[in-house]
């Protein structure tokens, strides 16, 4: 017995140490990969680690003899091996656009600002009933196609006589890509701005969904684009600037994050190059123009099941097993790299509150009840914008409040065309400004 300890005591050590031979050079890999963020698709730290790990070997080896020298090589062997994944690319790293859609026509756009954009047009099904004023719809993101419930979104309101114009924002879906270091908040204000003076149709009205309604919020803090809005609609809004993204507090009522089934398809994240780049870069241990992996590469490996339970956070918990499919394989984009650098330059900007207040554009805010997005971020924006007439607490639904359940898109389109028309409110003007206090008490 006592023989047989000491034995699995020695194969234990050996075990461990022949472990430790395979990790510390692919934590030196890791090292060298942010050191030099990503250099060369990861080659020269691959091959540098190679280096030190064979010396290393080579050094171990120098009082064996026979086949025993080989010994120390066998790990350095199989750390390469394991390594060289990351440096290896899986998809193509030239842009692959996802095809056209079945039901509407994409066009392309070249705006003013440099951006060239994938645009979509949705007439009123009726023209004896249509509205004089278009209708132009940001998507969320930042940097994603536009999903096909979102399109179905968008037929539902040009079927109640709206003339409905919506693109993808640079680098999203069809829509060119823009070197990393363009992707700016501004810059997509000033797209807006472009898109609606391409349109040529005068003031247009604008709604604004999640990252989306950011760009909407702070269009509205900008005089040189406020003078082209008609009436806008904050739709679930992220942070709008800097100081607002560093606020904490509470999101709205339990999301089906966490109660969802995961996601099924197959995942970036499954394979070594993605998942070390990805997760380095959500670290912040990687910039989003890293050089291991392209952004093109990037775009064309993210998949939909990567998003994990970020689909589901935009759910009430109630529909957990129920959750719709909101994209189809073929027509999801997204780019990781340039949402965080949007992202960041959101939260390096300086507070927009005091432009915000100026605001003359009439503007609705709509929250949902199972809202995933810190809820003063959206209050906020109603305490910030004196132009806020009116806000809708939508019940029954997550931050994806138009999605296909139940009567779900009828009711947020009666929501949206009510305000457009200057109808009264299909629901109570709750929270207004006076009652933040109380909403925010009673964790609504």
């Amino acid at each position: 017995m006592a023989a047989f300890a000491i034995r699995l005591v020695r194969f234990t050590g050996r075990l461990l140490l022949a472990l430790t031979a395979v990790v510390t050079p692919a934590v030196v890999f890791l090292v060298l990969i942010v050191l030099t963020d990503g250099a060369g698709s990861g080659l020269p730290a691959w091959l540098t680690t190679l280096g030190v790990a064979s010396a290393a070997a080579l050094w171990r080896s120098r009082r064996r003899t026979g086949a025993a020298q080989l010994v120390p090589f066998v790990p350095v062997v199989v750390a390469a091996v394991l390594t060289a994944t990351v440096c290896v690319p899986t998809v193509p790293r030239t842009r692959q656009h996802p095809p056209a859609l079945p039901f509407v026509a994409t066009q392309h756009w070249s705006l003013n600002t440099g951006s060239r954009v994938a645009v979509y047009h949705y007439p009123p099904a009726d023209p004896g009933t249509r509205h004089p004023i278009p209708l132009v719809y940001l998507n969320g993101g930042p940097v994603r196609g536009i999903s096909v419930l979102d399109h179905r979104f968008l037929q539902l309101l040009a079927g109640r006589g709206y003339d409905v114009y919506t693109y993808e924002q640079a680098g999203g879906g069809r829509s060119d890509l823009l070197p990393m270091d363009q992707y700016t908040i501004s810059r997509s204000v000033r797209d807006l701005n472009a898109f609606i003076h391409r349109l040529g149709k005068g003031k247009a009205d604008v709604l604004g969904f999640s990252s989306g309604a950011v760009v909407l919020t702070r269009a509205l803090a900008d005089p040189s684009v406020t003078t082209q809005l008609h009436r806008a609609i904050i739709a679930e809004p992220g942070p709008m600037d800097g100081p607002t993204s560093r606020i904490t507090g509470h999101t709205g009522r339990p999301s089906a994050r966490d109660l969802a089934p995961s996601m099924t398809g197959p995942r970036s994240t499954h394979i070594p190059r993605y998942a070390v780049a990805f997760g380095l870069m959500r670290l912040g241990l990687l910039t989003p123009d890293s050089k291991l992996i392209g952004q093109a590469e990037g775009d064309n490996a993210f998949t939909a099941a990567d998003l994990g339970s970020d689909t589901a956070s935009a759910y009430c918990a109630r529909d957990a097993h129920r959750i719709p499919s909101e994209d189809t394989p073929q027509n999801f984009s997204f780019s990781p790299a340039a949402s965080l650098r949007m992202q960041q330059t959101v939260k390096e900007s300086p507070s927009i509150a005091p432009q915000l207040r100026r605001s003359k554009t009439p503007t609705m805010l709509m929250i949902a009840e199972c809202s995933s997005q810190i809820r003063q971020w959206e209050t906020t924006v109603l305490a910030s914008d004196p132009a806020i007439q009116r806000t809708q607490y939508m019940p029954g639904v997550g931050h994806h409040m138009w999605n296909g359940l139940d009567d779900n898109n009828d009711r947020a389109a009666s929501v949206v065309t009510a305000f457009l028309q200057g109808e009264p409110t299909p629901l109570p003007n709750y929270p207004t400004r006076e009652e933040i206090p109380a909403f925010l008490r009673n964790r609504e």
